[in-house]
C-alpha cells in the first residue's frame, strides 16, 4: 500500500529542487574542512551556499580530518584530476599503545600494547624505512572498491578481505612535535598514500601499536601556504554572490607545475576548434594555454613538431 505521507514528502522534495535557482559558477574554493563531517557533506554545504550547477572535490578527507579540501566549481572540474594526482602535505598526531578498527580515533580499540610511550631517537629511527617509495596495504575502512563494493561497506558489515599492496611515495617525513605518547609528524606524500596505515607501520617498527588521533591537510599540489575558507565564513556570505565569488581562485592555479604558452588571437581561434597551432621551442608535454589577453584557454600538449594541440579546453573563463 502506498504511504500518502511518503509520497507527499517526495513530491515536496522534487518541487523544492525544481524551485532552486542555480548559478554558473567557475573556479576553485580552498575549503578548510572541519573535523566531524565527510568531504561529501562539506561539498554539499558549499554547493547549497554557492547554488552551483556542477561541483566536485579533489580527494576525500576522513571525517576525523580537517584542512584543505579544494572544491572545483563549473569549468574548474576539468582540472580536478590533476589535483587528485597531486602531492599532499599533512600534520598527523598518533596515539601510542592502541590500535583501532578504523586506524583512527573514530574507531573502536581492537588491540593494546604494553608500550604506551616511545623515545624521540627511537621514533626518528623508525621513520627512516618509510621515506621514499614504499608499499601499503589499504585499510579496510577506505573507499577502494572490491567486487563492486567499497571496502568500508564490507568492514561495517564485519567482513575483512585480502587487499593487494599498493605503491606510495613519501617525499618527506619528520617529527613536527615530539611527545612520548602523542607525537606529531609532518608528512609530504604522493597520491594514494594512507596516513593511517603509515602511522600503524611506524608504530610496528617500534614494536608497539598506534592510531591517528588528529589529522590536518596543509596543502594540495601547488596550493602551499594558501589561505583557506571555512564553512562558517561561507555561511556568513550566503546570498552575497559577489562576496562568495571573490573567494574563488582560477582553474589555472591548480596547474602551476606546468609550463605556459601564449597564443595569438588567430591561433587561439583554431586551437578552440581542435587544431594544433603555433610552434613552441624548449618545452615538452602538457602546458597551460592562454590567449594574447591572458585568458586561460585550458591545457594543451606540445607535439614533436613543436605545435600545441588541445588536450583539455574550457568553454568559458574559469
Amino acid at each position: 500500500m502506498t504511504n500518502p505521507a511518503a509520497t507527499m514528502s517526495q513530491a515536496n522534495n522534487k518541487t523544492a529542487k525544481a524551485r532552486r535557482t542555480y548559478r554558473d559558477v567557475n573556479g576553485i574554493l580552498l575549503l578548510d574542512k572541519p573535523p566531524g563531517i565527510t568531504s561529501n557533506r562539506a561539498l554539499q554545504q558549499a554547493n547549497r551556499i554557492y547554488q552551483v550547477r556542477k561541483a566536485g572535490h579533489t580527494g576525500s578527507l576522513d571525517p576525523l580530518a580537517s584542512g584543505m579540501l579544494p572544491l572545483c566549481f563549473g569549468q574548474a572540474t576539468k582540472v580536478s584530476g590533476w589535483l587528485l594526482d597531486a602531492d599532499k602535505q599533512y600534520l598527523v598526531e598518533m596515539q601510542i599503545g592502541t590500535r583501532t578498527d578504523t586506524a583512527d580515533a573514530d574507531g573502536q580499540v581492537v588491540a593494546s600494547s604494553e608500550r604506551t610511550s616511545v623515545g624521540e631517537a627511537e621514533l626518528e629511527q623508525a621513520l627512516v624505512p618509510f621515506r621514499g617509495e614504499i608499499e601499503q596495504i589499504p585499510p579496510m575502512y577506505s573507499a577502494l572498491k572490491q567486487d563492486g563494493k567499497r571496502l568500508y561497506e564490507l568492514a561495517r558489515a564485519g567482513q575483512e578481505v585480502e587487499r593487494a599492496p599498493r605503491p606510495a611515495v613519501i617525499h618527506e617525513l619528520r617529527i613536527e612535535h615530539f611527545d612520548s605518547m602523542r607525537p606529531q609528524l609532518f608528512v609530504r606524500c604522493g597520491k594514494g598514500t594512507y596516513v593511517r596505515t603509515l602511522v600503524e607501520g611506524i608504530a610496528e617498527e617500534m614494536g608497539t601499536l598506534a592510531h591517528v588521533t588528529a589529522l590536518r591537510r596543509l596543502a594540495v599540489g601547488p596550493f602551499v601556504d594558501r589561505p583557506m575558507v571555512t564553512l562558517d565564513q561561507l555561511e556568513a556570505l550566503a546570498g552575497d554572490s559577489a562576496g562568495l565569488d571573490e573567494l574563488l581562485i582560477g582553474s589555472d592555479q591548480a596547474l602551476l607545475g606546468m609550463g605556459e604558452v601564449r597564443l595569438a588571437a588567430s591561433e587561439a581561434f583554431y586551437l578552440r576548434h581542435g587544431h594544433a597551432v603555433g610552434h613552441v621551442q624548449g618545452q615538452t608535454g602538457l602546458v597551460r594555454v592562454y590567449d594574447e589577453t591572458g585568458l586561460f584557454l585550458g591545457v594543451g600538449e606540445i607535439q614533436p613538431d613543436g605545435r600545441v594541440a588541445p588536450k583539455r579546453l574550457f568553454t568559458v573563463a574559469a
